[in-house]
């Protein structure tokens, strides 16, 4: 698997090039960022999280407000109260465990340790802590979400009938730590351009020799 995962990276890095990675940064940031990112568009999460900054510039009044306030604020990212719940919930927690609301600390983990600090949290899963440890650590993390689960089943790096969380599983242990930034993220575009959900444009396909089952 892992010399067809090198394979598809090479066809894809032809495609859409290597996006340069950010510095490292503060991933507590990161992981309300990426809380509100779930089950919604992008669109809805960035106007949702750059609507809460502006309504509470500190986390420190993100957890003091009223609930129904933080709910109001991250409205457009859809599932409000619940997200706001969490939210609150993480804060508190942080704050507790740390003293300080910050997750800093992180960047001095091993990416295992990080990975189990962060799924403890409420509402955070495999794919929420893989995220925040590879966009904001800097860590060869490798989340799963929609795209990837989908391609991933389509070129046969992981058996059908695999959930996302399994999947993740399967590919953290085989893609190379070198390319996980530039794999996970090629593969989102890919499938959000090319290897649709629906209609995949299997004609303009540069994996198409990789594929299984074109469509399916």
């Amino acid at each position: 698997m892992r010399e067809q995962i090198i394979r598809i990276d090479e066809l894809l890095l032809g495609e859409y090039g290597d996006q340069i990675q950010a510095p490292p940064s503060e991933p507590l940031a990161e992981l309300i960022f990426t809380i509100l990112s779930q089950s919604t568009s992008r669109k809805n999460y960035e106007r949702a999280y750059s609507r809460l900054r502006e309504r509470f510039p500190t986390w420190e009044e993100v957890l003091t407000a009223r609930t129904e306030e933080v709910e109001e604020a991250i409205r457009s990212a859809g599932l409000a109260r619940t997200k706001a719940h969490r939210i609150q919930e993480v804060l508190r927690q942080v704050l507790e465990e740390r003293g300080e609301l910050s997750l800093s600390f992180l960047h001095n983990l091993s990416l295992e340790e990080a990975f189990q600090y962060l799924i403890r949290f409420p509402g955070v899963g495999p794919k929420t802590a893989a995220c925040v440890l590879l966009f904001s650590c800097g860590m060869p993390a490798f989340p799963v979400d929609t795209h990837v689960h989908r391609l991933s089943q389509r070129l046969g790096l992981v058996p059908k009938g695999k959930n996302a969380i399994e999947a993740q599983a399967i590919l953290q242990k085989q893609v190379p730590s070198e390319i996980a930034h530039r794999f996970h993220v090629n593969l989102v575009n890919h499938g959000r351009e090319v290897c649709k959900a629906q209609s995949p444009r299997c004609g303009e396909c540069v994996l198409s020799g990789e594929c299984e089952g074109e469509g399916s």
